[in-house]
């Protein structure tokens, strides 16, 4: 009988009480790997961390905090000895608006959580990730870091700078035997859809139709493919951002 694909892995999941992270964390549990679930909001990440079918721990983490990113990732190496795979997806919401709309302070933030949280973590990860070998990163970009949407300025820039982030990162870990690809979903019925247009019957009549596949997709989606970047089936690939985006980018 074959093990399970992450068996003997251990993994750090940013924004696991969210429905993408979420969602990664179970797939990974259930593909066999520990899985460290860090959130800002504990109790979020209690509720995924019970939910995994391996051993899990659950962290407050502020991923713009130099200090909370260092101390997760040490907590972690404690706990499990080592850390394999990191997923960047901790993200922090952000309102509709221009340039001229939004002011420098939610600018700033969308950057702290979304480009520097990405930068902290993988920073605070990389050195047991080299003493264990090697692994793979993974930064949850978005299709909106390929292609822009009206007033939503800040949120496409900084998904775009996670994608060349995974890339330069990529070019400098790979003689280190580390792996770092982005991973970009399309729109993803989660919490965020609300944001934009308040219910989800809303998202899925105005959004669905904007992807090829004429729907709106699902978190364990994403998971899925979370999953084969973490694996040895991606050992072939890093520098890349995977589109899993409906075709939305297509047209």
């Amino acid at each position: 009988m074959n093990e399970p694909i992450l068996a003997g892995k251990t993994s750090i999941v940013t924004g696991a009480g969210g429905g993408i992270g979420r969602a990664i964390c179970l797939t990974f549990a259930a593909a066999g790997a520990k899985v460290a679930c860090l959130d800002i909001d504990l109790t979020a990440a209690e509720k995924t961390a019970a939910a995994c079918a391996t051993e899990a721990l659950a962290l407050r983490c502020d991923v713009s905090s130099e200090a909370e990113t260092k101390a997760a990732a040490a907590a972690t190496v404690s706990r499990f000895g080592a850390v394999h795979i990191l997923v960047n997806a901790a993200a922090t919401d952000d309102r509709n608006g221009t340039i001229l709309d939004i002011s420098a302070d939610e600018w700033l933030r969308v950057f702290a959580v979304n480009v520097t949280g990405a930068f902290l973590m993988s920073r605070a990860v990389l050195p047991t990730m080299v003493g264990a070998g090697g692994g793979s990163i993974i930064h949850i970009a978005s299709q909106l870091g390929r292609v822009a949407a009206p007033a939503r300025a800040a949120y496409c820039t900084s998904k775009g700078a996670i994608i060349q982030l995974a890339k330069a990162m990529a070019v400098d870990h790979a003689g280190d035997n580390i792996r770092v690809n982005a991973l970009s979903p399309g729109a993803i019925e989660t919490r965020r859809l609300l944001l934009r247009y308040g219910d989800m019957a809303t998202a899925r009549r105005v959004a669905g139709p904007k992807h090829l596949l004429n729907r709106l997709g699902e978190p364990q989606e994403i998971a899925q493919a979370a999953l084969f970047l973490a694996s040895d089936a991606a050992s072939f690939m890093t520098g890349a951002d995977m589109l899993v985006d409906g075709g939305y980018t297509t047209t």
